[in-house]
């Protein structure tokens, strides 16, 4: 057995999550390792969803039955504890959405309609990087081909990280918003906040941040970051499908108009105009996903009773693991940096001239997940010149005997492809 300094108790930790007693194709021992694409989820948050059907399924806010009021007080309870895990300075800040993508769309979406300052038009730049995924490309694409604005991106170093030589340049005057993802889901790559942050600054514009995959993995301060968006999911971070978080800073989200209308979001309507109702409900028409956010809330319980700065260094300890180990194999090439220094915990890499898809497959064949394509981040695939890459991730219960299983599997795929 493997033993690494920094390591998390997952023998202890495994038992909460059901789904990783699961044997696959004939009683292989399932190796979970597409925890970038989705967590697994603990018995506190199944049950948590189980209780909330069971005993307070109810719409939020408009009733004044005992359900409604129950269930109205454990989604806001959510939304308490959504602020605390993020250093909200206030909870009315925290956005509920189906996803970080919708998180996203409405940031972009909001921009198209504001009023100056914030209107995004002909006149305005847009600024992403090219390790985007797609959820933070597309919506940019469509506001750029809607108003005119045109859209401009950072481009990549020969070894995964952004190339900010000529940031004075990409980020200048007519730069409206800068949008750019904190860690990287297919190289990995921790980018330097600060430094883009400081410069938008200096031009006045403004910052959104997709932390889809920093929020699962380490302290998340949206105070210390200075942003002025923040956006993230909770299925990736042990909570459930159909969550997900936009933070805004609470003068912005007070002038910024709606992205979608209809029940909740209002304070009047007539039939010849409509008033809106503060944040964060402005920015929640219909009915919100209760459950979800209960879910999220409990996801959220759980990852403090271990502490976010624990599974950061257990993360950090397999990776440098899993990166060592990986560079052991014959013909394997990791498209990203190749040390666990200011990276996330996942990892992407060709091995050989075997496609992808060909050796996810083998692996799961041996009862290994992983994740193979784009990653929904084509843009780097095209940067260095292969068609995919598959990736391995890691979460707070993965563990070296796991990263041994895969290494041995990709010995294994070598062997079935000659």
């Amino acid at each position: 057995m493997t033993l690494l300094p920094g390591l998390l108790d997952t023998e202890a930790i495994r038992k909460d999550f059901p789904i990783l007693d699961r044997q696959v194709h004939d009683g292989k021992k399932l190796v979970y390792l597409d925890n970038a694409a989705t967590s697994q989820k603990p018995r506190q948050v199944l049950d948590a969803l189980n209780e909330y059907y069971e005993r307070y399924n109810a719409n939020v806010h408009r009733g004044v039955h005992v359900l409604a009021e129950e269930a109205t007080a454990l989604y806001e309870g959510a939304r308490d504890k959504v602020a605390e895990f993020i250093n909200a300075p206030s909870r009315d800040e925290v956005i509920f959405t189906k996803n970080a993508s919708e998180s996203l769309n409405l940031v972009a979406n909001m921009l198209g309609w504001a009023d100056e300052p914030y209107r995004v038009d002909s006149d305005t730049e847009i600024v992403i990087t090219e390790m985007e995924h797609h959820s933070n490309i597309v919506p940019w694409q469509l506001l750029a081909q809607r108003t005119g604005a045109k859209l401009k991106w950072f481009g990549l170093t020969d070894d995964g990280r952004l190339d900010l030589s000529n940031i004075d340049e990409v980020i200048n005057e007519k730069t409206k918003i800068v949008s750019f993802v904190l860690v990287s889901n297919i190289l990995g790559t921790q980018n330097p906040v600060e430094a883009i942050v400081r410069r938008a600054q200096e031009v006045g514009a403004l910052v959104c941040i997709d932390a889809s995959q920093a929020a699962p993995h380490m302290p998340l301060d949206v105070q210390a970051l200075q942003a002025d968006f923040v956006a993230f999911t909770g299925h990736k971070m042990c909570g459930p499908t159909g969550i997900g978080v936009l933070w805004g800073r609470q003068e912005l989200l007070e002038d910024l108009p709606p992205f979608l209308g209809g029940g909740e979001m209002i304070e009047t309507v007539s039939m010849h105009s409509s008033t809106y109702a503060p944040a964060p409900h402005k920015f929640e028409a219909g009915t919100p996903p209760v459950a979800q956010a209960v879910g999220l809330g409990a996801a959220i319980d759980y990852l403090n009773s271990i502490g976010m700065d624990k599974i950061l260094a257990h993360e950090h300890a397999l990776t440098e693991y899993a990166v060592k180990r990986l560079l052991e194999v014959p013909d394997l090439r990791i498209i990203g940096p190749t040390t666990a220094e200011e990276r996330g915990a996942a990892i992407s890499f060709t091995l050989g001239d075997i496609h992808p898809h060909d050796v996810g497959q083998v692996l799961d064949e041996q009862g290994i997940a992983v994740r193979v394509g784009h990653h929904c981040a084509r843009p780097v695939c095209l940067r260095y010149g292969i068609p995919a890459t598959t990736r391995a991730s890691f979460y707070l219960y993965s563990t070296p005997a796991e990263i041994d299983a895969l290494v041995d599997g990709l010995e294994h795929v070598r062997n079935f492809f000659g």
